[in-house]
């Protein structure tokens, strides 16, 4: 079956399932019951780094990007994704990440990233800090600071623990707000991806809310 990341133009899929029933005070928690994986991603985001740099070198002068050092880099997006959809990025499930570079298809939070054969040399140089400007002010509102990767403070943070204040009165997340969250970390995610170099494609300047990855808009004839 064909995923919209194997499809041009859309080279990052970001999906997520709300789990329900959810906890009503197990958010208070998830902080500490996270620190293991704060503990090992601390040091897969020091070797994603390493990785990145070496990559760079790679594609500016053989235009790939070696596929091992593209899953492994897959593979911590993949990973803090799973946390922070966990915990406070999005609070959408109660299942206990699983600690592992893989796909995990079975987890209820998923990330998909095309794997390019050819990219850019020329734009090597330039995508990861002049061409995103644009896109680290708005992904500097959503996240309100750098921490592990991506997820701390910022209006990711607020939305979600407003959805927690609601969970725990009520016991339902509100949809439109599970909605929102999920659109702001596609953003950050697409974003993530293009500045890690493993897409020439410049993320959308666009919010495509919901646990599930728009459909790709049909080609006019």
């Amino acid at each position: 079956m064909t995923t919209l990341a194997g499809i041009p133009g859309r080279p990052v899929r970001v999906d997520a399932v709300l789990d329900a029933p959810l906890s009503r005070w197990l958010w208070l928690v998830k902080w500490i019951l996270v620190i293991p994986h704060y503990v090992v991603l601390f040091f897969l985001w020091i070797g994603f780094a390493v990785v990145s740099v070496i990559a760079f070198f790679a594609i500016a002068f053989t235009g790939r990007y070696p596929r091992p050092l593209f899953d492994f880099n897959l593979g911590v997006l993949r990973w803090s994704w799973r946390v922070a959809y966990y915990s406070y990025g999005a609070l959408g499930t109660d299942r206990y990440p699983p600690f592992s570079l893989g796909e995990e298809p079975d987890y209820p939070a998923r990330l998909d990233i095309a794997y390019p054969e050819r990219l850019s040399r020329g734009l090597v140089l330039v995508k990861w800090w002049l061409l995103a400007i644009p896109h680290y002010i708005v992904v500097g509102f959503f996240l309100g600071g750098l921490h592990l990767g991506w997820w701390d403070g910022g209006l990711i943070l607020v939305l979600t623990l407003i959805a927690a204040v609601v969970m725990a009165v009520t016991e339902k997340y509100p949809r439109n707000l599970f909605d929102l969250v999920l659109g702001l970390n596609r953003w950050v995610l697409r974003v993530a991806a293009y500045v890690a170099l493993m897409t020439d494609t410049y993320p959308p300047f666009r919010l495509d809310m919901g646990g599930t990855e728009p459909a790709v808009p049909a080609q006019r004839s």
